[in-house]
């Protein structure tokens, strides 16, 4: 969140459209929701109220993306598969966020290929879920693959990939 700040106040003369990627606690939707135009990581249903309470105080629409966490790795957040099947209808009710799709972080592997399922799992999902007609979600958008996977999320339907490391390298953390 920090890091957006910054960024958002470097680049506030300059046409640019901000993505927010990371995990987001409750307490930070206010710092987030006025400048990303994307939220790639709503990990909870808690985590969407949150969105819609604070989006509706500003009357504006806020678009997300359900993260999931695809390969069931304690360290990572999200729903897991079977959670979000369960809970997908309830996003059908908010009127100030909008729900365009899917995103995961796959594992960390030696062999990206390895994470070709984890991709196509992620992809079957969002036409599972898409195929179901529910107001106010609509899954267009997959945001998958990172440096190390990317091509492979690719030729599994990613339109989002997040490369950070191969254009920065690696960065600590602030």
């Amino acid at each position: 969140i920090q890091e957006l700040k910054e960024k958002y106040e470097a680049l506030k003369d300059v046409p640019h459209t901000n993505h927010f990627i990371g995990h987001l606690q409750t307490n930070k939707v206010k710092a987030v929701i006025k400048k990303a135009a994307l939220i790639h990581s709503v990990d909870s249903l808690r985590l969407a109220e949150a969105i819609e309470h604070e989006a509706a105080k500003l009357d504006i629409v806020v678009e997300g993306l359900l993260e999931v966490n695809v390969a069931n790795e304690e360290s990572k957040f999200g729903f897991s598969v079977s959670e979000l099947l369960e809970q997908i209808a309830a996003f059908e009710k908010f009127k100030h966020l909008k729900i365009r799709g899917l995103m995961t972080v796959a594992p960390y592997v030696s062999d990206p290929k390895c994470n070709e399922s984890v991709f196509k799992k992620l992809k079957d999902l969002s036409v599972d879920i898409n195929a179901r007609k529910f107001d106010n979600i609509v899954m267009n958008l997959l945001s998958m693959g990172m440096s190390n996977d990317y091509e492979i999320a690719i030729s599994q339907g990613a339109t989002f990939v997040r490369v950070g490391t191969a254009i920065f390298g690696v960065r600590g953390r602030k």
